[in-house]
């Protein structure tokens, strides 16, 4: 059977596949059920699926003639947020949509009883909430010998409207600089005995809305936490907490952003007298683009949609994991596919919500990737 038309005949199979994934929403490292779901399918159309220890990530395959394998990969996990006065895992990323097209994908390649010259490695992946999803998968295997890799992210309407896709999202660099400032403690009455932590976080602050970096490229940086461990308000506090959000769209403008942040904990120190430690948490890099898999992908746009719904690449103000596949192996071809499908009012709303039949054309897409790359390598 012609995979496209597989998907034809099996649309509400996969729109009731979406509802069920997403009402299952597990948080990251915690995708059991979500898991278990995914693997019921793939096993059931007769594929192995690879499990490992210690996480809920697995792939699956279609075995080729050759070693080296073209990925198509997933991610499982939902956000956990405030959805109608309830904090509860909530699918507002469309994690649960990336899952269902990459199922079908795999379930239509399958079907058709293709006979690829090269592996088809399909990767389900935890924890991209996180950012640390990818670097397990990694860690455990999933990517060995793969020279091609493939994703999707669905996107809101800011970025592309409904019915067009891209061929590359371009995500942005993004961490969180989390710090502990250290002061003196002393009465309120006597300020002048002590170092107030409150104010060299203020130094901080002035200090972060002063850096200007020389460049065009998109930056931010702000201080999104600062907690103090005083329950008194006569006592000058000795410790604070606190977090920097820290985002460009760039790798190299990050690592600059980076330096002007250590720099301006520096000065602030330097002011007051406190000191300041720190680490980067939740770090994921940005988006490289690559012109092979990017034309690959664009070729099944095309296919799929027509020449005049690609857009060439959707800019993203966001951060995504799949990118450290690439940061980690430079060699490696890779692109995420961006499909439009109408969302609404934006990703992490816990209202988000999308057009449902873009998940059937986002499907088609995926599996015409698959198939453009195996004719073109």
């Amino acid at each position: 059977m012609n995979p496209l038309e597989f998907i034809d005949q099996h649309k509400d199979d996969l729109l009731k596949t979406y509802q069920e994934l997403h009402a299952l929403a597990e948080p990251s490292w915690a995708e059991e059920k979500t898991s278990g779901y995914i693997a019921k399918k793939l096993q059931t159309a007769g594929f192995k699926v690879k499990k490992y220890k210690g996480h809920y990530g697995m792939t699956a395959e279609i075995p080729g003639e050759s070693n080296q394998i073209i990925a198509l990969r997933a991610d499982m996990d939902a956000l956990v947020q405030e959805v109608n006065g309830v904090v509860r895992p909530n699918h507002s990323c469309g994690h649960d949509g990336h899952s269902t097209m990459v199922l079908y994908t795999a379930l239509a390649l399958a079907e058709s009883g293709l006979k690829p010259k090269h592996t088809l490695r399909f990767i389900f992946q935890p924890a991209e909430e996180k950012g640390e999803g990818a670097l397990k998968m990694m860690e455990d295997g999933a990517l060995e010998n793969v020279s091609l890799l493939f994703g999707t992210h669905v996107r809101p309407v800011s970025e592309l409207p409904y019915r067009k896709a891209s061929p590359a999202i371009i995500h942005g660099a993004a961490g969180t600089i989390r710090g502990i400032i250290k002061g003196r403690q002393a009465h309120a009455a006597r300020p002048n005995e002590g170092i107030n932590v409150i104010e060299a976080a203020s130094f901080l602050v002035q200090a972060v809305k002063e850096i200007d970096l020389q460049t065009e490229v998109p930056y931010s940086i702000k201080m999104t936490q600062l907690t103090t461990e005083n329950d008194s308000t006569n006592v000058i506090p000795e410790t604070a907490h606190f977090a920097l959000d820290v985002r460009a769209q760039s790798n190299e403008v990050m690592d600059e952003l980076k330096t002007s942040a250590i720099a301006a904990m520096s000065l602030a120190a330097e002011q007051t007298g406190a000191s300041f430690t720190w680490s980067m948490e939740a770090f994921v890099p940005a988006a490289v683009q690559n012109e092979r898999a990017m034309k690959m992908a664009e070729r099944a746009i095309c296919e799929i949609l027509g020449k005049e719904n690609v857009v060439p690449v959707c800019i993203s103000q966001g951060a995504e994991d799949f990118h450290f596949y690439t940061a980690k192996n430079p060699g490696l071809a890779a692109t995420m596919v961006g499909l439009g499908c109408g969302l609404t009012p934006g990703l992490h709303h816990p209202e988000m919500k999308f057009k449902l039949d873009a998940l059937i054309y986002g499907t088609k897409i995926l599996t015409q990737t698959l198939l453009t790359a195996l004719q073109d390598i």
